[in-house]
């Protein structure tokens, strides 16, 4: 009998006690290939001696002290690693213990900036479905993961509404190329914008490379600048969610490099502090700061674990090592190696459907029909027929259902550590395989 409450309430899942590098091992001595970093969070795998160092010596000094007294030199040396060189004009930092409360931050923030700017009539938020911005009832209202937010729906805001994700695969029309389909998505933003009033709207909210609710989808090219230019012509921020793709995952430090712009306000998380300590946080730029710096003079929102001295402590040793040893060109190279080893593993396979991603952040999308893109019974899951088969072969990956409108579609997510080897990434394909015949068998 179990007194903890665990994910499935009928099922306890064996016990972890051990890890080390991108192994973990049970304790009926299991060993399996770390091949999804949990849920794209051990970017380093596990027991790096850097990282542990690191947290020794903080342990050792200070592991706590409220932000109302102090501040600390971990959290002080990450926000100056982070945005002291002002990457795309972000220039302050905040950490708080999570993605979802960093995506809480986010939207105070957001409020709050206009609220000190004389607009306080922006309130409305527009975030795209088949997003996830996390669990807390703001994350979950602003998010588009349906299934999640069924159970919760009468008690959730109508601060936020939705629009269509860039999903090429399914989304784009027969005979439309990317500029117009992009175009459309932008004639839809700014349709949402007036249908709510475009002076009402705080924030347009995404994902830059969708995460678990999608499967790893990037963008098209021109995406976001389209996007950026609808918020911009009615004085409306822009917020990212980086909570997965960012701090490396996708091959740059931030995933938005890659898309010709800037957020005013990014969520970070996962990769930030690599599961050693619970972290996450915003950047900003100094357009968000400036109307509540001259105003009231603090941002009004607190947590008691704010800016925590080890899980900064933390935070920072994971990221002089992605520096140190020069690991986004790892990311780069091994992500291009993941592509290429399952593209020639499944790219025929007569039930993949899709695969898609960036960097070290991947996915396949599941059909029973590969030219109708019809999809599998969802009572059949799928997706978990598959995490189990690659499990029990030495593999954790991430699988997911719900993938087009949170009860059908099933995809499964693959994202390993940023130091991943070449031989690792070949294991990692071929149990990965190896599942999904089982599954379908």
């Amino acid at each position: 009998m179990t007194h903890l409450v665990h994910r499935n309430l009928r099922v306890v899942a064996p016990a972890a006690v051990s890890g080390q590098g991108i192994w973990l091992t049970g304790a009926d001595g299991h060993r399996v290939m770390d091949g999804s970093g949990g849920a794209a969070v051990a970017c380093l795998g596990h027991g790096h001696p850097h990282v542990l160092a690191a947290m020794h010596r903080q342990l050792d000094r200070l592991t706590y002290a409220h932000t109302s007294l102090f501040t600390n030199e971990a959290a002080e040396a990450l926000a100056d690693m982070l945005v002291g060189h002002s990457p795309g004009g972000l220039t302050h930092a905040y950490f708080v213990s999570s993605g979802s409360e960093g995506m809480e931050a986010a939207i105070k923030l957001a409020r709050q900036h206009f609220y000190e700017s004389g607009q306080p009539q922006r309130c409305h938020f527009i975030a795209r479905r088949q997003s996830y911005h996390g669990n807390t009832l703001g994350a979950l209202a602003m998010g588009g993961n349906a299934m999640r937010r069924a159970p919760y729906t009468p008690i959730l805001s109508d601060a936020f509404s939705h629009v269509s994700p860039c999903y090429a695969y399914r989304d784009q029309a027969e005979g439309e190329d990317d500029a117009a389909y992009v175009q459309r998505l932008a004639d839809e933003l700014e349709a949402e914008f007036q249908r709510v009033g475009p002076d009402t709207v705080a924030a347009f909210v995404a994902e830059t490379v969708v995460g678990a609710t999608l499967g790893g989808v990037a963008a098209l090219p021109r995406y976001f600048p389209a996007m950026r230019a609808v918020c911009d012509r009615h004085g409306a921020l822009l917020i990212l969610d980086e909570v997965m793709s960012g701090m490396g995952r996708c091959g740059t430090l931030h995933a938005w490099e890659a898309e010709g712009i800037a957020p005013d306000i990014q969520v970070i998380a996962k990769g930030l502090g690599g599961g050693y300590q619970p972290i996450g946080g915003i950047l900003m730029n100094d357009r968000v700061l400036d109307p509540i710096r001259d105003g009231s003079g603090g941002f009004m929102h607190g947590q008691t674990y704010q800016a925590h001295p080890l899980a900064c402590a933390a935070a920072l040793a994971v990221q002089e090592v992605i520096r140190d040893e020069d690991l986004l060109a790892n990311v780069s190279a091994m992500g291009a190696l993941l592509e290429d080893r399952l593209t020639e593993r499944l790219g025929n396979h007569a039930h993949i459907g899709d695969i898609r991603g960036r960097g070290l952040f991947w996915a396949v999308e599941l059909v029973a029909n590969r030219a109708s893109k019809a999809v599998f019974d969802p009572a059949g899951k799928l997706h978990a027929r598959i995490g189990a088969e690659a499990f029990a072969r030495g593999l954790a990956c991430y699988p997911m259902g719900g993938t087009i409108d949170g009860r059908q579609g099933d995809h499964v997510l693959l994202a390993p550590p940023y130091n991943v080897t070449a031989a690792e990434i070949g294991m990692i394909v071929e149990r990965f395989g190896d599942a999904v015949e089982a599954a379908l068998a």
